[in-house]
């Protein structure tokens, strides 16, 4: 996903001379080729993530269209009261870029772990958030987040997830995009975990079970419209993230759910509020989190067995 981020801003920066890139210090495996042919848009701020966004901050003021880059846990959470004072509380014109949504960084531990970043940022006025479900909603979001005028995040997965479309969705943002319909359950999955969503919809189809899938790569603003009409059409629901179950994607449909009376068999699949007492590569994290598509589909089927046989 970040290849498809940054080739599209290399794309939107030969155009647009407002776009800056600020990185702390890192993207070095990425950033080289926007690093040279737009020295003049790029600033490497260095480890000081905080001052980045107030940096950004002070660029968006002038007229300019800041991007500020960084692994997520840095760009969110070390700088979260500058984002919030500096940024939103002033409506103004900065994007966010994490990098490693979930485990995407997984054998660094903790520190580098991305898993409240959604709930945090869901917090503060102003700020949309969207979460890409592959490269190409990866590259349809770059644009996106150019054209919206205010704060953005954009999180991104590390490297290497696999495309999903095979040709370009109508990505718009606060509109969730169905690329599966099916009358049993819907599983509305967002960033890292739509491929996992697919995945667990054909593992379900061979017991009968027929999923929609849902891509909810916006989570702030919600798109309301789209889990009321799943909510009615299906027989249960759930969400799947690679977040904390409190706060994010699975929490935000809840609050929809519970605010327009919807009684509906339901489930927020995603990371178990505790930290994980093992290390390893993003595939074993998630198995050790619930978080293989084995684990969803075994999820799914209890949640729906009573509706089944019913």
């Amino acid at each position: 996903m970040r290849n498809a981020f940054i080739q599209t801003l290399w794309k939107l920066a030969r155009k647009d001379k407002r776009i800056m890139l600020l990185t702390g210090d890192l993207g070095f495996s990425v950033l080289e080729e926007f690093m040279e042919d737009f020295p003049d848009q790029f600033i490497n701020a260095g480890v000081a993530e905080q001052n980045m966004t107030g940096i950004a901050a002070g660029l968006a003021m002038e007229g300019k269209i800041p991007f500020i880059y960084s692994i997520i846990p840095f760009v969110t959470m070390r700088n979260f009261e500058q984002i919030r004072n500096d940024v939103c509380y002033q409506r103004l014109n900065v994007k966010i870029v994490g990098i490693g949504a979930g485990f995407s960084y997984g054998p660094y531990g903790h520190t580098h772990h991305a898993l409240e970043d959604i709930g945090i940022l869901r917090t503060l006025p102003e700020m949309t958030i969207i979460a890409p479900g592959d490269p190409v909603e990866a590259r349809l979001a770059t644009k996106a987040i150019l054209s919206h005028k205010g704060p953005c995040y954009l999180r991104l997965g590390k490297a290497g997830e696999p495309a999903l479309y095979d040709k370009d969705p109508d990505f718009q943002i606060g509109k969730g995009i169905i690329l599966r319909n099916g009358k049993d359950v819907t599983i509305i999955a967002t960033s890292t975990m739509l491929s996992s969503a697919l995945e667990t919809a054909s593992e379900l189809e061979k017991d009968h079970i027929k999923a929609t899938v849902v891509s909810m790569h916006t989570i702030k603003p919600l798109d309301e419209k789209i889990i009321l009409e799943c909510a009615k059409k299906t027989k249960v629901m759930v969400t799947v993230e690679e977040h904390s179950v409190i706060g994010g994607l699975g929490s935000a449909i809840s609050e929809v759910l519970a605010e327009h009376n919807i009684s509906i068999p339901y489930k927020r699949i995603g990371v178990p509020d505790r930290f994980t007492e093992c290390i390893g590569l993003q595939e074993y994290m998630r198995h050790a989190n619930n978080l293989s598509v084995r684990n969803i589909v075994l999820s799914v089927s209890k949640l729906i067995a009573p509706k089944t046989s019913a």
